[in-house]
């Protein structure tokens, strides 16, 4: 009997309704189970057919050992190498070639010299940055964060020059990205599993964690919901995720992707509340039984996205045509959302601590 398993960390609602349900409906096909480790040689299985990772983001081991679990056939559930390769950055970049709109976004180098570098391994950096153009670019007010990781980690809002140069004397070695601030009326997250199955959920990033997904008012529009539907595909399917988040922030009727490099989001269930976590236990579980029905053992069983898939093929990397939009299994975007959206239920979690007081820094340190 060919196995399923999910590798996790802190939390606890999700996977074991996951197993549950895998198991309620492969029957006597397939087990679930959680994914246990004793030992990794190399190129030898771990003995899953499907892994659904939600912690190697965090633990370099389980990252390397899942993809020494892919190269002897397991279907990891994401694809462990495109994870390790992916950032925030990119990923608006590539956003902008789809013809997605998404905030202006500038890189920023880091404040201080990673180990082992110095002055002169940055002969290439310009000294001074072109501030300026940044900042026009952008404007103000706008976001720094990271240009990789999640978790709301390092993330500053900021309102002038001043206060960008305060707080990035603050991010030591941490490469950021500077963005436009998109002050929105309407907001949005979505879960894409398999890179076809779609749950909007309306959202609430101001309120406390307890009440993001308590919205007073229903969406705007069928046909905006309809937008971001396809959006949230058209991502998914070119970087590759079977399971992700992609979040939107409407301002003026546009849908903007905020945030869609989240290949390990939240889905416990004091957090999305019931409704939702009812879908994404029930959708992951549907999904990973279709991957281990088609999983080959000693072939290469990972999904990978339509970018790297152009590029290895010669193909324009942004094709004309528009990609195959699928229904998601249950009902129509706007029935959805609409359901989804008067959840109520409480979380015990805490917003990331505000950035400690720091004199300020002049940008003039070369890089």
């Amino acid at each position: 009997m060919k196995k399923i398993g999910i590798l996790f960390g802190k939390e606890r609602s999700f996977p074991e309704a996951f197993v549950k349900r895998v198991n309620e409906l492969a029957g006597d096909e397939f087990q679930a189970e959680y994914v246990s480790i004793d030992k990794i040689f190399q190129a030898e299985p771990l003995g899953y057919a499907v892994i659904v990772d939600r912690i190697s983001q965090d633990v370099p081991f389980y990252r390397a050992a899942l993809k020494n679990a892919a190269i002897t056939g397991t279907a990891v559930i994401n694809n462990p190498f495109w994870w390790s390769a992916d950032e925030k950055f990119f990923n608006n970049a590539l956003a902008v070639k789809l013809g997605i709109p998404v905030p202006k976004t500038a890189l920023i180098p880091s404040r201080e010299h990673p180990d082992d570098t110095s002055d002169a391994s940055f002969s290439n950096l310009a000294y001074p940055m072109d501030w300026e153009a940044i900042f026009e670019y952008t404007g103000f007010p706008a976001y720094m964060k990271p240009f990789d990781g999640g978790g709301w980690k390092e993330v500053y809002k900021l309102h002038d020059r001043e206060d960008f140069f305060d707080k990035h004397s603050q991010t030591k070695q941490t490469v950021m990205m500077l963005q436009e601030e998109i002050e929105f009326d309407e907001y949005f997250r979505c879960y894409c599993i398999g890179g076809k199955y779609v749950r909007i959920m309306q959202y609430e990033p101001r309120n406390p964690f307890h009440l993001r997904y308590v919205v007073e008012n229903g969406p705007s529009s069928d046909e905006l919901l309809s937008t971001i539907h396809d959006y949230v595909i058209t991502l998914n399917q070119y970087l590759g995720y079977d399971f992700n988040t992609v979040e939107f922030a409407v301002r003026d009727g546009i849908p903007y992707a905020i945030d869609f490099c989240n290949p390990a989001p939240d889905a416990e269930v004091t957090s999305v509340g019931q409704d939702n976590f009812d879908w994404v236990v029930d959708t992951s579980a549907r999904y990973a039984i279709e991957r281990a029905r088609e999983q080959v053992d000693g072939l290469d069983n990972l999904t990978w996205g339509t970018y790297l898939k152009s590029a290895a093929s010669g193909a324009p990397l942004v094709d004309n045509a528009l990609i195959t939009i699928q229904p998601t299994p249950d009902e129509k975007p706007a029935t959805a959302v609409k359901k989804a959206a008067a959840n109520k239920t409480p979380v015990a979690k805490k917003p990331a601590a505000a950035a400690p007081k720091a004199k300020k820094a002049s940008p003039a340190k070369k890089k």
